[in-house]
């Protein structure tokens, strides 16, 4: 008989080693590597296997879109940083907001045009906040907070022209179609938005802490040499790179690109639509919107180039930062090529098969309930929504086609497990990013968001045995 047991065996190696390095990258390269040796036992061919199994996911056309969209987006952001987009955007905020109600109403109001990314969000807001500190009556710590429950729980939830969309989407799809079930990813994503519950929950209590509650309780200041220059900076300039002294400031930089990128990536979905039979809503489920949101995002990088070309920016400068910008996201095409790796080979190891047979016997009704708490313990561990979920997906999809539990459910329930981890773990790059950017030590300030962070998962977990009865 078949030792379908083996295909768990990389993931017993991914959990505990990303856990004990707090270093996500480097366990699932391990997994892949022993899941390979199991699949090709030869001292030379779990090697080849692995390289083969990253090929073949690299290969695939919506992967291939994923990266692309990832990769140029991050270079948009890097010209929009070196001709003063973001700065402009800093400076004018900086000028015009004089209480705490309009420091908060600024950071609600910035998402309409910083939903793309949660680090583009702090890097943007972050600098507009900390310059506001000893101006209005708010502490750094509930600004961090608050500028966190609008970063990646909302981002979570919005299906179109986000960093996030397409690698949700594609960690659907792979799981999927590892265990042979036919559907649309994307429509399986936008379904399974109201359940993520602990994003819902976050926003919640971002709201009541942010306007109704003032907690005095002390985060320490970072005394990390890395962090001195933030430090000493007064004011907003120079407190982070995106808003250096010398950059220009001009904030129409960043508001002309991403009103393309918005704009052509709704018109181009709604186009797709039509194409394929859409009317109505059904217009935007139908689509290709991936494609579509690759299509847009390439003519709006080409638009801005010339764009800036005419203000006189040099080319050379802005080539220089298009491919800085994009090269620092390098390690997340690492982390993506892996992940689907990982998924093939422990679907050609038979891992659908080993999670139908052992564990049947779970009742449906606790199935999302429990992988959310595992993937919630994952995530805080490990400090990554991305690398929980492509851990947690592919055993989700699995539990949920052999439980009967919801789909939507289920993938609700693992979305919700990842932004836990990000949100509260002192590991991830949203807390230390909020930390340097507002000068905070991030273990301190991590520790302040946890009560909360605590609230909302407790809350989802419920949710979800409740739905799971329901359904």
């Amino acid at each position: 008989m078949h030792a379908y047991w083996l295909s768990i065996v990389p993931f017993i190696v991914v959990i505990p080693i990303a856990i004990i390095t707090k270093q996500v990258l480097p366990a699932l390269a391990l997994g892949l590597v022993v899941g390979s040796y199991l699949y090709s036992p030869h001292w030379i061919g779990g090697i080849q296997a692995a390289v083969n199994f990253v090929i073949t996911a690299l290969v695939e056309k919506s992967n291939i879109e994923i990266i692309l969209f990832l990769y140029i987006f991050t270079g948009l952001v890097g010209m929009m940083k070196q001709t003063g987009g973001i700065k402009g955007f800093v400076k004018w905020s900086a000028e015009h907001v004089k209480t705490k109600k309009q420091a908060l109403f600024l950071i609600w109001i910035s998402i309409l045009g910083t939903f793309s990314s949660p680090s583009f969000r702090m890097v943007t807001i972050g600098p507009i906040m900390r310059a506001l500190i000893d101006k209005v009556n708010i502490s750094a710590k509930e600004l961090g907070y608050v500028i966190e429950t609008t970063g990646t729980p909302i981002i979570a939830l919005i299906p179109v022209a986000t960093a996030f969309v397409g690698y949700m989407t594609s960690i659907i799809n792979v799981s999927l179609k590892n265990n042979h079930i036919t559907g649309d990813p994307y429509l399986l994503f936008i379904h399974s938005i109201p359940y993520n519950f602990f994003s819902f929950s976050i926003i919640l209590l971002g709201i009541y802490f942010g306007f109704f509650h003032h907690d005095r309780k002390k985060v320490k200041h970072t005394a990390i040499p890395e962090n001195e220059v933030q430090a000493k900076a007064k004011g907003w300039e120079d407190c982070h790179p995106v808003v250096a002294k010398e950059l220009p400031a001009k904030s129409i930089n960043l508001l002309v690109p991403l009103i393309l990128v918005i704009v052509l990536t709704l018109l181009l979905t709604y186009i797709s639509g039509v194409k394929h039979g859409g009317s109505g809503f059904q217009t935007f489920i139908k689509a290709d919107v991936l494609n579509a949101m690759l299509v847009a995002l390439i003519i709006s990088t080409f638009l801005a180039f010339f764009f800036y070309l005419i203000q006189r920016f040099r080319l050379t400068d802005l080539m220089n930062a298009f491919f800085e910008g994009a090269n620092n996201l390098m390690t997340v095409v690492a982390l993506l090529s892996i992940v689907w790796g990982l998924s093939l080979v422990t679907n050609k190891l038979g891992f659908a098969t080993f999670v139908t047979r052992h564990v049947s016997w779970i009742p449906p009704a606790f199935t999302p309930p429990v992988l959310f708490i595992l993937g919630a313990m994952i995530s805080y561990f490990i400090g990554s929504s991305w690398g929980t979920w492509g851990i947690l997906m592919p055993l989700g999809v699995a539990m949920a086609h052999t439980s009967g539990a919801s789909l939507p459910v289920i993938v609700g329930a693992v979305f919700a497990s990842g932004a836990f981890g990000t949100f509260s773990s002192p590991l991830s790059d949203d807390t230390n990013t909020m930390a340097g950017v507002l000068d905070l030590e991030a273990v301190s300030y991590a520790h302040y968001k946890l009560k909360s962070g605590l609230i909302a998962a407790g809350v989802s977990a419920i949710g979800y045995l409740l739905v799971s009865f329901i359904h």
